[in-house]
């Protein structure tokens, strides 16, 4: 079970449409020897860590939040480049830098520590959507409007590789954790598949009849699960590229699917401006949750699996704790 640990309203200016959850990571030196004498050996280095959310809204504004149970969510930094709202962000593994796509047709990634960014990448008029980071952080990959996905270096801000789904607007798409496959959500709801060494499509899933909204992989690469306009949420076997399950239960679109770090649950949000968390087992509702009072564009986990952030058109952030 989960309950709202904690509600930030008025967020951003407008509808949130993005976020994402890390853990930032930093170290402190600190000095136990003689000041005086300037004594280096008794010198300590301890490494921190932050629970670093990042928003994404219509307000066009990227805001760098920490979040810590004692004192709730803070803000750090509000990233204030794109020129038209915000739709899609993404922390590398570390958390150490921010990729953010806007309505604007570009991508940017930002220094998280700082706020600078890094480097605009030069897309040209397509239409963005989606982005997220390889696993290994070299490459960003996005969605377009014409069905395409394409691949880019994050050091060299060109682009490196396109992966043709021969379809429609790119929605939604995933990197598998082991790097092996890509998979995107389309709309006309066809799931396609690709194997990133050959660059090949590997799998086209069809039992969707609406636009993929949203969808992610296990931690494990097993399985892949989908939400959409159709109301339901799907389990593939990725390998065998069979449904394993159907989930539905919301009453309206589903914009946000997560799986949890331990792949035994995983949540969504909805345009019924509900959050549910579902068991992976028997497929059933653990949880639903209604602090929100307008859609529910994008649902998280932390690292560990035991809180989960939820973004909405009604501005608000929201933590959610189990039990």
């Amino acid at each position: 079970m989960h309950t709202l640990a904690y509600k930030h309203s008025n967020a951003h200016d407008d509808s949130i449409w993005a976020c994402d959850w890390g853990e930032l990571r930093t170290t402190k030196t600190i000095d136990r020897g003689d000041f005086d004498k300037g004594d280096e050996s008794d010198e300590e280095v301890q490494e921190l860590s932050t629970d670093c959310i990042v928003t994404g809204s219509i307000d066009e504004t990227v805001k760098i939040w920490n979040y810590d149970k004692a004192t709730n969510l803070n803000l750090d930094k509000t990233l204030s480049e794109h020129t038209l709202g915000v739709i899609s962000v993404a922390l590398n593994s570390d958390a150490s830098i921010i990729a953010s796509s806007a309505l604007d047709s570009t991508l940017m990634l930002w220094n998280t520590k700082t706020g600078e960014k890094i480097k605009t990448f030069s897309i040209g008029p397509v239409e963005l959507w989606t982005i997220a980071f390889s696993p290994d952080d070299n490459y960003i990959i996005s969605g377009s409007h014409c069905g395409k996905i394409n691949l880019f270096g994050v050091e060299t801000g060109k682009q490196e590789q396109t992966f043709d789904t021969r379809g429609k607007f790119t929605l939604s798409l995933a990197y598998s954790p082991d790097g092996k496959y890509i998979a995107c959500g389309a709309l006309d709801g066809i799931i396609n598949v690709f194997d990133v060494l050959s660059g090949k499509l590997t799998h086209t899933l069809e039992g969707h009849a609406m636009p993929i909204r949203s969808l992610c992989f296990s931690s494990d690469s097993k399985y892949l699960l989908t939400g959409a306009d159709d109301g339901q949420m799907k389990i593939y076997a990725v390998h065998h590229a069979e449904v394993l399950g159907t989930v539905s239960g919301h009453g309206s679109w589903v914009l946000s699917v997560d799986f949890s770090p331990d792949c035994k649950s995983f949540v969504s949000g909805s345009a019924d401006n509900t959050v549910k968390v579902w068991d992976v087992g028997n497929r059933s509702c653990l949880n639903t949750l209604k602090e929100h009072k307008d859609k529910v564009w994008c649902v998280k986990y932390n690292s560990t699996g035991d809180k989960m952030v939820s973004v909405s058109d009604d501005a608000s952030i929201n933590i959610y704790s189990s039990l």
